[in-house]
């Protein structure tokens, strides 16, 4: 199971690494290994968070995921989407742009960091829209039930995600949005619209699979026979049905990598501002978050451990949070690393617990535990 599941990481891995000591020596081959552990690091909440949907989709779309949606990961945000900031940024053609980041690696460099208010505001508003309309939904599992409790019921008004995340953004544009440590200027008009484009993005993106998800739920709520006459009639409707909700999960998902990538891409610059080894390196560890995605999915961990993805979502939150205050301020990369990794800890912790609560429970009833709430 490991083996079939990280397999392709492995053998990338090894690749990857042997590549980079061809190209760069050992120096070039430790910069791609610290890379690949600085992205396993910062985005290990995003596995969890992927396999809370992609275990909706069946075998096929995993398959998927883990190779054209590596490829998007890797080759478009890991290495063409730094060079589109670039030739946005600076006006230039694709091909200049490229010359640019290979020919005069620091003014490169520069140009993406000068970005960085756009892409984290835009990135902020996103991350910032998953957490909160996880935090505001109702549901079975709480694991901090002191404030899930009430922010369920505050969850009732169906605006209150956007209108929170518009009142973050402007409060971001107004008393943060010139920065020093990113070029200097007035950035308000850059983060508003950076930001506004990331919550229509969500919005966009999140409907249309959440349409097509509920069609979905509906058709396995029909009874299978009224199902079977309509495939029976060559419409399709069912195979159709599924195709297209699984499409747009897929580019749900593909749209949360993007989102989730942009700290992992400019935390790069610190290390190199070689976009090939940055490139190699981060999409060594994304091929990891991709498998762990997968692993989680058939291993059904979010199943047994049902905190988990609130560690996740509030990691999400706090990434959110961070991205939006980075706009003006520097935060090093290992707190934005470790704030994941301790709230995904201790969710799984909690987990662990409430496991073992709940097994003894049901082993002196001789019953099946019902489910209880979190901390």
């Amino acid at each position: 199971m490991l083996l079939k599941t990280f397999g392709w990481s492995f053998a990338v891995t090894a690749a990857g690494l042997a590549l980079a000591g061809v190209l760069w020596g050992w120096q070039g081959l430790a910069i791609v290994g610290i890379l690949s552990i600085l992205e396993i690091s910062l985005s290990f909440d995003n596995a969890v968070i992927n396999a809370g949907i992609l275990r909706k989709m069946n075998a096929f779309w995993q398959k998927i995921f883990l190779t054209l949606g590596i490829l998007i990961a890797v080759f478009g945000m890991r290495l063409v989407f730094p060079v589109v900031i670039v030739a946005i940024t600076a006006k230039l053609g694709p091909i200049e742009a490229v010359n640019l980041a290979i020919t005069d690696k620091a003014q490169y460099q520069e140009l993406v960091t000068s970005a960085h208010p756009a892409i984290a505001a835009f990135g902020g508003i996103f991350l910032l829209m998953i957490f909160l309309d996880f935090i505001f939904e109702d549901r079975d599992y709480k694991w901090l039930s002191w404030i899930e409790k009430p922010l369920a019921k505050m969850g009732k008004l169906d605006t209150l995600s956007i209108i929170i995340a518009l009142v973050a953004l402007l409060v971001s544009a107004m008393t943060v949005a010139t920065s020093v440590a990113h070029g200097g200027g007035d950035k308000s008009a850059t983060v508003l619209l950076s930001g506004v484009a990331g919550l229509i993005t969500y919005l966009v993106v999140s409907g249309i699979s959440g349409y097509f998800e509920g069609k979905l739920e509906d058709e396995d709520e029909a009874a299978e026979e009224a199902m079977e006459a309509r495939a029976a009639k060559g419409n399709g409707s069912a195979v159709g049905l599924a195709g297209k909700a699984a499409f747009f999960m897929f580019l749900y998902l593909e749209v949360i990598d993007a989102s989730f990538s942009f700290d992992g891409v400019i935390s790069a610059f610190a290390i190199t501002n070689d976009i090939f080894m940055m490139a190699l390196g981060l999409g060594i560890g994304a091929m990891y978050i991709r498998s762990l995605t997968v692993f989680l999915v058939r291993k059904g961990t979010l199943d047994d451990y049902v905190y988990l993805e609130h560690g996740a979502h509030y990691a999400i939150g706090a990434l959110a949070v961070i991205l939006l205050i980075t706009i003006k301020y520097e935060i090093p990369e290992v707190v934005t690393g470790l704030i994941g990794v301790v709230l995904i800890a201790l969710s799984f912790a909690s987990s662990v617990v409430r496991n073992r609560r709940e097994g003894s429970s049901g082993d002196a009833s001789g019953e099946k535990p019902e489910v209880t709430s979190g901390v």
